[in-house]
């Protein structure tokens, strides 16, 4: 009996600690602000929780896509739909998926870094989707913070004074999307508004949906700052998972009015920790009708 008892506080020791994201494979192309790298052990947990692997996992929200992509490559759920309403964001998800994968990381591996190259890149016009992909990643890996949004500029400083350079890894980019190609038969891309695609699937009960919306209840600033799409009606979100037949769970800020609107629709909420890019110790919302897995 003690030994149950110590195993079960251990348990929830871990469930209290932030989640080390050194040990969480990185598979995204994208730095992506807001990225939910930090939940991926969570999301595992409850996905596993099911009596029966889901058929679908539906991500609305897209981004980075982390965790869409853990799905797919772990083989968590038989499908999945990825979804994003941004343009920049969703050429490259088009160009991964339509199996321009090589040509891509051909352009990243080949493209000499500086930043005379990077601006003469930015400035040129897009003549198709493979373009705007690549130009996408250039931003996202040379723009401060990887912001895409507009008021986002060219690192200066960057790490340990390498600027622009900072965080571009033209042979971990490369990789990551050779890998991607690979499963790519397990994923859908959609570019579309995200409650539209929340309706379509709403009555099939054989869908789980991941839910991380731009973080704007409560009069937040940050999902405006760092997304070019970041008007939301909460409530209205809300009000469409509560009439999804599969399960879900959102990921928030640690809101007042996200908590009051949980309360509202009779929907559970958790607090779990987790460490921004500045490694500072931070605690985020779980929204979902049961979490007795967390």
């Amino acid at each position: 009996m003690m030994q149950t008892y110590l195993f079960q506080d251990a348990e929830n020791q871990l469930h209290h600690k932030a989640v080390n994201v050194a040990s969480v494979p990185q598979r995204s192309p994208f730095r992506y602000p807001g990225g939910k790298t930090w939940f991926v052990p969570r999301f595992r947990e409850w996905i596993r929780s099911k009596p029966t692997k889901p058929t679908y996992l539906v991500e609305p929200f897209l981004g980075g896509g982390i965790i869409s992509l853990t799905a797919a490559f772990e083989d968590l759920v038989e499908q999945v739909i990825m979804v994003e309403i941004d343009e920049e964001v969703a050429a490259v998800w088009k160009c991964i998926i339509n199996g321009d994968s090589e040509w891509l990381a051909n352009c990243i591996l080949n493209f000499q870094i500086n930043k005379d190259n990077v601006l003469k890149e930015l400035a040129k016009k897009n003549s198709d989707i493979k373009s705007l992909a690549f130009k996408t990643i250039l931003k996202n890996r040379t723009f401060h913070g990887g912001i895409l949004a507009a008021g986002s500029g060219l690192l200066k400083n960057g790490e340990n004074g390498k600027g622009i350079q900072s965080r571009w890894y033209p042979e971990t980019l490369a990789r990551r999307l050779r890998q991607i190609d690979q499963i790519k038969h397990k994923i859908t891309f959609i570019q579309a508004n995200a409650f539209d695609i929340l309706n379509e699937y709403s009555n099939q009960g054989n869908v789980v949906f991941f839910i991380d919306p731009p973080y704007t209840a409560g009069g937040k600033k940050a999902g405006k700052r760092l997304y070019t799409h970041s008007e939301l009606d909460h409530q209205k979100l809300f009000s469409c998972c509560a009439k999804l037949k599969g399960d879900f769970i959102m990921t928030y800020d640690n809101a007042d009015e996200v908590k009051d609107l949980s309360n509202e629709y009779g929907f559970s909420s958790k607090t779990i920790p987790m460490k921004n890019t500045h490694h500072a110790n931070m605690t985020e919302l779980v929204v979902g009708r049961d979490l007795m897995w967390l």
